[in-house]
């Protein structure tokens, strides 16, 4: 059986993507105006945090076809 995405979901989940590549985008560009090491460990770890984040959801978009 497929699963299928209702447009409302869609549109929900690209909303998503949309928001982590751009939270992504920004902790990857602040950790080069940060100097404190605990801080720049832990905006990292938020970047690792959210590359995983968005395979998942960027698998989850490709697999299930909209109607």
């Amino acid at each position: 059986m497929t699963q299928t995405l209702a447009p409302h979901e869609s549109l929900e989940l690209h909303e998503l993507i949309n928001f982590k590549t751009l939270c992504l985008a920004k902790s990857k560009l602040m950790q080069g105006m940060v100097f404190d090491t605990d801080l720049k460990a832990l905006m990292q770890k938020d970047v690792e945090q959210s590359k995983r984040a968005l395979a998942e959801l960027t698998s989850l978009y490709q697999d299930a076809p909209i109607h």
